[in-house]
């Protein structure tokens, strides 16, 4: 394992070997060459002929044997005075100090030469009398201050376009600014891949087909168009966290042989005005000249929510032009042919119905948690790089995960090998697999926390009223482990193993409400108390008992009227009088207390083997089914075939 964990390590990466990583230049460099810049132009702006004078004052510096050499090239003369002539200079300018020439400063002034040849003799002349030199300058060498200043000019445009760079990407600060109206938009053409392909996509067979379809239109419309068929327009996945939607996305990219346009709903969120539409013309430009392509738009509820009836309350001007600018994109007056949206959102709910509607988005793919033979599909795949032993029944795994997602059973088979690692195996073992299974749900074990006596008796009691009334009733799903090890926030758990079913009748839900009251119904029939211990019993019962008064249509005295709103737009009323109200609140009550007394009854009943399973369990902190049958015999119901293993309590 640690030459396959060397093998994955990433090449250049500090610790693994290699060259550490390059890092990106400082921008703290930019900020030094501009102030080369700014020194150099300061320097340039002192330097050359100096300043222009007359000819007649040149003559009195010379009369006055100031000067020291005189340069000309035919066009201007270049005066450079000694020291004595700069204090006469800067007398004159008005400079308290002797001015001195800067580093590339030519002469201290010039003055302009007329055409004519006496005067170059009487320069000669006055440099004779006066002891200066005269010299002759090429015009070549005075084409240097012109480099110079082309130099300097060079380096100011190699600046500015490094500063535009760096502000127009990722790095430095500002960053973006000049492209803040652009798509952000992560683009997958031939060459560049997301490397998942459909068959990494474990279960989700139906959501699979339709996105497939819609790839084979893009490969071979022919196929579809000679029947009438036209490209569907978008599809939107809509499911739990977890279930695979983005993974679905992915291979979509990995198999199209089209330009894939990936992006979230949120980087359309600008705090400027009018960026959010900008970025989405701009997507659609970019796909346009690409088409056919795919556009993937994951958790599009942060553009698409339902935009506001009322203009003061709850409205955002800026959100709601940007989905606007979306919907006209999408199937507006204008035609994108050749561009499939595929969006993603576990809130479909909340979506502006005009988003939802037929020729935007065509096709509702509805993708949910995984049964178990998808959850066998789905072990299958995370388990390839998994070193496991002979004791893992990938059946057996799919059975104790009911109701887990996708990222959770990828998450389980890394906990598995995380255990297996820590607890020094050479492979990954079922026993590995459950304690990940346990870890999960109830969380990290803590046998050293602090509990009485008093508390440990009184949870083994409540746990094991749980067990017997999940065994003893018809239609409560059977344990199959409880313990009173401290786990999470937990003080104990159980877990039951519940039919798959896609209905539950009146008697099933009865049944599950008493034995989830059944620990507190135990802790009163032994202790003739009862504690906060059942805090999380109370919920879920509480919560089950609303639904079947006003959800599901299952109480006598309210009838078949459920008060549900799948659309939320009631969320802030009821849609029912306050008399329905108090019905409603009694006959919930009506409905637990009877339950909590058939609960007492059957604890009663059978106090005995309560107290010699709350005895094992105190003495062995963890029993199983097979405890179960010891002290209470074979359950007095023909069992159904039991599916999968679900914990349903952690208190």
């Amino acid at each position: 394992m640690a030459d396959e964990q060397q093998r994955r390590e990433p090449r250049g990466s500090v610790g693994s070997g290699g060259q550490e990583p390059k890092k990106g230049m400082s921008f703290y460099w930019v900020y030094a060459m501009i102030a080369m810049l700014l020194i150099g132009m300061m320097i340039f702006n002192g330097s050359g002929d100096g300043h222009q004078e007359t000819y007649s004052v040149f003559k009195k510096y010379a009369e006055k044997g100031l000067i020291e050499k005189l340069e000309y090239n035919g066009l201007k003369a270049r005066v450079f005075l000694n020291e004595a002539g700069r204090d006469s200079l800067a007398k004159e300018k008005g400079s308290q100090s002797s001015p001195t020439r800067s580093l590339t400063q030519s002469s201290d002034f010039f003055f302009n030469l007329p055409q004519s040849d006496d005067f170059e003799k009487e320069l000669y002349a006055l440099g004779e009398s006066h002891n200066f030199m005269v010299v002759f300058q090429p015009p070549n060498e005075a084409a240097q201050n012109l480099l110079w200043w082309i130099i300097a000019l060079g380096l100011m445009i190699v600046a500015w376009v490094f500063i535009m760079r760096r502000l127009g990407g990722n790095a430095g600060p500002g960053g973006q600014i000049f492209n803040i109206g652009k798509s952000k938009a992560q683009l997958f053409e031939k060459g560049k891949s997301t490397q998942i392909t459909f068959n990494d996509v474990a279960g989700l067979e139906g959501a699979k087909q339709e996105v497939q379809e819609i790839v084979d239109f893009l490969k071979n419309p022919k196929k579809y168009t000679d029947l009438g068929a036209k490209i569907p327009k978008g599809a939107l996945l809509v499911g739990p966290p977890g279930t695979g939607k983005t993974m679905l996305a992915k291979a979509v990219a990995g198999e199209a042989q089209v330009p894939f346009f990936s992006l979230s709903g949120s980087d359309f969120v600008e705090m400027f005005v009018g960026v959010g539409a900008s970025r989405v013309r701009d997507l659609f430009r970019q796909a346009k000249e690409k088409a056919p392509s795919i556009i993937f738009i994951d958790e599009i509820d942060a553009i698409g929510r339902a935009r506001s009836k009322s203009i003061n309350f709850g409205s955002n001007d800026e959100r709601e032009n940007t989905l606007n600018q979306l919907l006209t994109e999408m199937d507006g007056f204008g035609t994108n042919s050749g561009i499939i949206i595929v969006a993603a959102t576990n809130r479909a709910d909340i979506l502006d119905k005009a988003l939802l509607r037929a020729g935007r988005f065509d096709r509702q793919i509805y993708v949910d948690m995984p049964d178990m033979n998808e959850r066998v599909q789905i072990f299958n795949v995370h388990l390839r790089d998994v070193k496991r032993d002979d004791s893992v029944d990938v059946d057996f795994l799919a059975k104790q995960t009911p109701g887990f997602s996708g990222a959770d059973i990828a998450n389980i088979c890394n906990e598995a090998a995380l255990i297996a690692a820590r607890k020094g195996h050479p492979s990954v073992g079922k026993e590995d697999f459950l304690d990940a299974v346990d870890r999960i749900i109830g969380g990290l074990e803590k046998k050293n926390k602090i509990i009485t006596q008093e508390e440990k008796s009184t949870i083994a009691y409540h746990e094991s009223g749980h067990a017997i009334m999940s065994w003893l009733l018809e239609h409560a799903s059977p344990l199959v482990k409880v313990t009173i090890v401290p786990r999470g926030r937990s003080l104990g758990a159980a877990w039951y193993l519940p039919e798959e079913r896609q209905i539950t009748t009146t008697e099933q839900i009865f049944d599950e409400m008493c034995a989830a009251l059944g620990g507190r119904a135990a802790e009163e029939v032994t202790f003739g108390k009862i504690s906060t211990g059942a805090l999380s019993d109370l919920e879920k019962v509480t919560k089950q008992a609303y639904a079947m008064v006003s959800i599901y249509g299952l109480n006598k005295k309210i009838g078949n009227r459920s008060y549900y709103d799948s659309s939320g737009e009631s969320q802030f009323t009821k849609p029912y009088s306050e008399e329905t109200a108090k019905v409603i609140d009694e006959e919930v009550s009506k409905l637990i207390e009877r339950a909590y007394e058939k609960a007492k009854q059957m604890l009663y009943a059978n106090k005995e083997k309560l107290d010699r399973l709350a005895a094992k369990l105190l003495e062995r902190e963890v029993i199983f089914k097979a405890d179960l049958e010891e002290v209470l015999g074979a359950r007095p119901f023909a069992e159904k075939p039991a599916l999968e293993m679900q914990p349903v309590k952690a208190k």
